[in-house]
């Protein structure tokens, strides 16, 4: 650890990262646990970047959003079943769909000030094996049988309960202040935005093209590490186009007029795991490793989703990127011209449309599309929730390495909870 002056911020450098191929849920990982995802995806990185010699990182950052009892202390406990040195440092870190990013944004921050060298973010999610909550009537029933002082008063306690009780609590996915799904929410927002199904399914086809000619070329040969008999995500449709995706039916807005999302522009339930290694530049010298790009900026926000302008689109619950990434880049005094990629978070085909639509009302340039996702991103990967910042910081720092001099790129991400987190990569 070094120690810096007052107002001395060091660069962070992206080095590499490690991910398993994303699979969709109730498939090949349906029996695979967050931390056994997380560390195959945790020791492809030590094995990859020979990571096991004692304190090698300082520190191992990641989540999940849906988490078991078992998952306490989901990171530590990852680093402890891995080859990394057990003496490293971690810590669990959430913010829905965007806690991958922002794993990766609080070890960044420590490297920056000089608290650390060297850091390993991201997190994993299975939607296969969500929790299952105990229903609040046996909760409360089991606590009071627990509190008893003796044999009788437990029994009584436990004479309470009822055949209904012993249902648990099934996941759902919806926002506790709504009661609506994701899914709704992003129809509100399409239907705000005017944006067309067929735009939709455009954009849906090109992400699948896209990730399979990424995969074709070797762009993840060394950032996906094979797991449980898959090299390649599994939602990956090689042949998807926009007639075949036009004849899927609508699944989310039917209570609206002419429904635009259907299951293939919409992303899939997922299971995976991804990972980052970020260092500083000192650090990357020593060992002779050649920075695939630096983190520049970064920026979070938040809409009101339950009582702001949901009906004009300005407050939708995945619409906060639009609100943090002008603010990013005013202070970084960028528009969107200055940006070579651009990276957004597929969580809908709508979402990343009506984000766009929305960055141009703020000002900012249109993005020229040849330039967003382009390879692929989570309509074609699939999401598995934690796990996508970080596959996406990975991804855009390699795009980012490929290309002749200087590059920048832009990252939004969206989140349940109506947040957003953004950040900017460059290659200097």
């Amino acid at each position: 650890m070094s120690i810096l002056k007052p107002g001395t911020v060091r660069r962070v450098a992206v080095i590499g990262g490690s991910r398993i191929p994303f699979a969709r849920s109730d498939g090949p990982y349906a029996t695979a646990s967050n931390q056994e995802m997380l560390g195959a995806a945790l020791n492809g990185l030590v094995e990859r970047y020979g990571l096991q010699a004692p304190g090698a990182v300082g520190e191992f950052v990641a989540g999940a959003v849906l988490k078991h009892s078992r998952d306490f202390n989901l990171a530590r406990e990852t680093v402890l079943g891995s080859a990394l040195d057990a003496r490293t440092p971690a810590y669990d870190i959430q913010q829905a769909c965007g806690t991958g990013l922002q794993a990766v944004v609080a070890a960044a921050n420590k490297i920056a000030l000089g608290q650390t060298e060297a850091a390993i973010a991201g997190g994993a999610d299975t939607a296969s094996d969500a929790p299952l909550g105990v229903n609040d009537q046996l909760r409360k029933v089991l606590l009071e049988a627990r509190r008893a002082k003796s044999p009788g008063g437990r029994l009584k306690a436990l004479a309470k309960l009822r055949p209904g009780q012993l249902v648990p609590d099934i996941p759902r996915n919806a926002e506790p202040r709504t009661g609506l799904s994701m899914g709704e929410h992003a129809a509100v927002t399409a239907r705000a935005w005017g944006i067309a199904r067929e735009a939709q399914d455009e954009l849906a086809a090109a992400s699948h093209q896209r990730l399979a000619a990424a995969y074709e070329r070797g762009l993840f040969q060394d950032l996906v590490v094979p797991f449980r008999g898959l090299a390649r995500d599994q939602n990956l449709r090689p042949d998807s186009t926009v007639d075949r995706l036009a004849a899927l039916k609508p699944v989310f807005g039917l209570d609206g007029p002419d429904p635009t999302m259907t299951a293939g522009n919409s992303t899939p339930l997922t299971d995976g795991a991804a990972l980052v290694l970020l260092a500083s530049d000192e650090w990357a010298a020593e060992r002779g490793l050649e920075p695939l790009a630096h983190l520049t900026a970064y920026e979070t926000a938040a809409v009101d989703f339950v009582h702001g302008d949901v009906a004009d689109g300005e407050d939708g619950l995945l619409m906060a990127p639009a609100h943090a990434v002008p603010r990013m880049l005013e202070r970084a005094g960028l528009g969107m011209a200055d940006f070579d990629l651009i990276e957004v978070h597929e969580a809908f085909a709508s979402q990343v449309l009506a984000t766009l639509a929305a960055w141009e009302k703020r000002g900012l340039a249109p993005v020229d599309r040849a330039r967003l996702n382009a390879a692929g991103s989570s309509l074609a990967t699939g999401h598995p929730f934690a796990a996508t910042g970080a596959r996406i910081v990975a991804t855009l720092a390699k795009l980012l390495a490929e290309r002749d001099g200087p590059a920048r790129g832009l990252i939004s991400v969206c989140a349940a909870g109506g947040q957003g987190v953004t950040a900017v990569l460059e290659r200097t």
